[in-house]
C-alpha cells in the first residue's frame, strides 16, 4: 500500500506544480500526459536499474498512475467544473488586433510569443492582422486572422 500512496502523492504533487508553472511550459502536452510520462519513466528506470525493491513495486506504481489518470478523466467528463479546475480554460490574448496585456502577463505569454505563433501558423507579421489569439488549454496559441 505504501507504493500506491507514494505514486498517488507524486502524481498530485506534479499536477499542482505544473498547474502553477503555467500552460505555456507544456506546449502541446496536457498536464496529465507529462505527469504520466515522467513518473512512468522513473518507475521503469528504477525497476531496470535495481533501485526499486522489485519489478512488482514498479508495476504497482505504473498501474496506480494509470488508474488515477483514468479516474481524473472520468471525473472531468462527469463534472465540468473539475475539468476547468484541472485543465483550465482557453484564454483570449489578442482581440481585434489589440493585445490584452493583463491577461497575457498573467498567462506568462509575451507579445513575441503571440507574433511567433502568428508567423508560423498564419504568416502574419503584426498584431493588427490578428482578429483573435487564443491560449488553448494545452498551451498552444491559436491565431485567427482578420481576413
Amino acid at each position: 500500500m505504501e507504493t500506491v500512496l507514494r505514486a498517488a502523492s507524486m502524481y498530485l504533487l506534479l499536477m499542482v506544480v505544473l498547474k502553477v508553472a503555467g500552460r505555456r511550459t507544456l506546449m502541446e502536452m496536457t498536464s496529465f500526459d507529462l505527469i504520466l510520462l515522467l513518473i512512468i519513466s522513473e518507475a521503469t528506470q528504477q525497476a531496470l536499474l535495481g533501485d526499486d525493491f522489485s519489478v512488482t513495486g514498479a508495476s504497482i506504481t505504473i498501474i496506480t498512475l494509470i488508474v488515477i489518470d483514468i479516474l481524473f478523466g472520468m471525473l472531468k467528463n462527469w463534472f465540468p467544473r473539475v475539468e476547468m479546475l484541472i485543465d483550465g480554460t482557453s484564454l483570449i490574448l489578442v482581440e481585434e488586433g489589440k493585445l490584452l496585456s493583463q491577461r497575457a502577463r498573467k498567462a506568462g505569454v509575451s507579445e513575441d510569443d503571440i507574433l511567433q505563433s502568428a508567423r508560423s501558423s498564419q504568416g502574419l507579421e503584426r498584431l493588427d492582422q490578428i482578429k483573435f489569439a487564443i491560449l488553448e488549454k494545452n498551451g498552444k496559441i491559436s491565431i485567427i486572422s482578420r481576413e
